[in-house]
């Protein structure tokens, strides 16, 4: 009986804790911000190397990954689809990248932005288009950066629950953990 008593006690004080937690903080984990990078991506961008290509990328399927490979950063993975015209006339490739970012919150937006966006890696198919990626890489990275300093990688939405509005109303700051991105409300 003693145990069983323990136990319940046990979980009111979780349950109250978990409860506290949302009057302090509002949690996103990766999946939210994968579903919010699904709808609303949309990466779409013509570059040109002057007088050598011009190329059409569209960057599709970007998951997260936050605070786990490196700390305090979000990474991103993706494919990206590349159209090529070239004076070796026209080329497609299929990439696959890795990005690498500084998520930071914009309050006044109650959007979470990745900043300082970097190519850290990519993957390119068929590989004898890996002479022209090379090519085109510093002109994607500067891309990338632009468009993520711009276009926010979740907005909270206040109508969708309290802690959103509270978040909103209330934030200051962004914590990034291992898996989740928290933003603790001030005092």
């Amino acid at each position: 009986m003693k145990k069983i008593l323990l136990g319940v006690a046990a979980l009111m004080f979780a349950g109250l804790l978990a409860g506290c937690n949302q009057l302090t903080q509002y949690t996103l984990n990766e999946q939210e911000i994968n579903d919010y990078l699904q709808k609303h991506n949309e990466y779409q961008k013509q570059i040109s190397v002057p007088g050598l290509l011009d190329a059409h990328i569209l960057l599709t399927q970007l998951h997260s990954q936050i605070g786990r490979s490196e700390p305090g950063k979000v990474t991103l993975s993706g494919d990206a689809k590349v159209s090529i015209t070239s004076i070796l006339g026209p080329q497609s490739a299929d990439l696959k990248l890795t990005l690498k970012a500084q998520p930071v919150y914009d309050r006044e937006k109650g959007a979470i932005f990745l900043k300082e966006m970097e190519l850290t890696d990519y993957s390119v198919q068929p590989e004898k288009l890996q002479t022209v990626m090379n090519a085109l890489t510093p002109y994607l990275n500067q891309s990338l950066r632009a468009y993520f300093d711009q276009k926010p990688a979740y907005v909270l939405n206040p109508d969708k629950s309290k802690s959103a509005a509270l978040a909103k109303a209330l934030a200051k700051g962004l914590e990034v953990k291992p898996g989740a991105l928290v933003i603790p409300f001030s005092d």
